[in-house]
């Protein structure tokens, strides 16, 4: 065997770091056809009244691009789920390869895509509609209910053979010796992406050194910040509803430079940091929001011309207020890449969360003062 073939891992040491393509994703069960409990046939055995089974197509319809696009935006995105049970792409028989994946409908999509052509089935875990990755942290993509899924659908009705497929990425919440102690079914850990497990059948279930390695390319990042910006956006409105009710009163009322200092903040954390995760320097994700909304902010003041003749006091407010909000936003986003990892998720949030609490508190106190305060002009 070559050194970068890493053929089967049949234990829990595989760890996974993200979630840039895991095996499925997508929506509602479009192009799948019921069985029936009508029984099945394996390896010329009859079973009569085994559970039944879906069958689904691997082309992706109109219904499901548009569908995958809303869920981007965030728009019936915790609803975007499939049933879980036991799926069949083509004709697969008793021989035929079981892919695990969640029931989240991007993933299932994605999977099913990458499976043209081939006749298998698909044991799709209920994850509550949440991804492979995120999934396997929080624990619903894990030892338990594969276990569970593979009793309620009586795997071994339609499968004579015991391997099971799972993603590379939710290796962190399986335990496969666990899986094989309590089933007897052995887990196998594909390939990252789901458009290389052709390859990886076709070499007998070996992976290549490429196959394992984690990619989380611009393209992959950018496709992640409509999650961000949307919630940011909403939760901005009433930020700048006080702003409108303010100027009522302001003796220096809010102007089109706060507003856009307010926005730039929110695009510098949630989609520029994301958008060049890798090239800000640092390590922590609240240290490159910050950064780029330091930048930002004095950027706009900046050309605004705040920064020379306008009130200091209103200026360090801003500089405080401003990076503090693109830092948070950033820092959501770990929970979307594949840089990190919960303990690390912890430790950034247990050191970031005061600074940026202290930053907005005083900002917006120094910047509400100003303008209410200050002197007009």
């Amino acid at each position: 065997m070559s050194d970068d073939c890493n053929c089967t891992v049949n234990d829990d040491r595989c760890t996974a770091d993200g979630d840039t393509g895991d095996t499925g994703d997508t929506g509602d069960t479009a192009d799948t056809a019921d069985t029936g409990d009508t029984g099945y046939t394996c390896g010329g055995v009859a079973y009569v009244g085994a559970p039944a089974y879906k069958t689904v197509a691997t082309t992706l319809t109109l219904k499901d691009r548009l569908g995958a696009w809303k869920a981007r935006w965030g728009i019936g995105r915790m609803s975007y789920s499939v049933e879980p049970g036991l799926y069949a792409i083509g004709e697969p028989d008793n021989n035929s390869p079981v892919f695990v994946s969640a029931n989240y409908k991007l993933t299932f999509d994605t999977l099913r895509k990458n499976l043209s052509g081939m006749d298998c089935w698909l044991l799709i875990l209920d994850t509550k509609g949440i991804n492979v990755w995120c999934a396997a942290g929080k624990g619903t993509f894990g030892t338990d209910e594969l276990i569970r899924r593979i009793e309620s659908s009586e795997l071994l009705h339609y499968v004579s053979h015991k391997r099971l497929v799972l993603p590379q990425l939710g290796a962190t919440g399986v335990s496969a010796h666990e899986v094989k102690g309590r089933s007897g079914y052995s887990v196998d850990y594909g390939p990252v992406r789901a458009n290389d497990i052709k390859a990886y059948i076709d070499a007998g279930y070996c992976a290549t050194k490429d196959m394992r390695t984690v990619r989380f390319t611009l393209w992959d990042r950018i496709v992640l910040t409509p999650m961000e910006l949307i919630p940011a956006l909403k939760y901005s409105l009433p930020v700048f509803g006080v702003m409108l009710i303010a100027n009522r009163f302001a003796a220096k009322p809010f102007g089109k430079t706060d507003v856009a200092a307010g926005v730039g903040a929110i695009l510098a954390g949630s989609v520029l940091t994301p958008a060049l995760l890798p090239y800000i320097p640092g390590k922590a994700f609240a240290w490159k929001g910050w950064l780029l909304g330091l930048g930002c902010t004095a950027g706009i003041l900046g050309l605004s011309g705040k920064l020379k003749k306008g009130n200091r006091l209103s200026s360090a407010g801003s500089l405080l207020l401003y990076p503090a909000i693109s830092s948070y936003l950033a820092m959501n986003f770990t929970g979307s890449s594949t840089y990190t990892s919960p303990s690390g998720v912890n430790k950034e949030m247990k050191k970031a969360l005061p600074f940026i609490a202290g930053a907005t508190a005083v900002g917006a106190v120094l910047t509400l003062g100003a303008h209410l305060f200050g002197r007009s002009g």
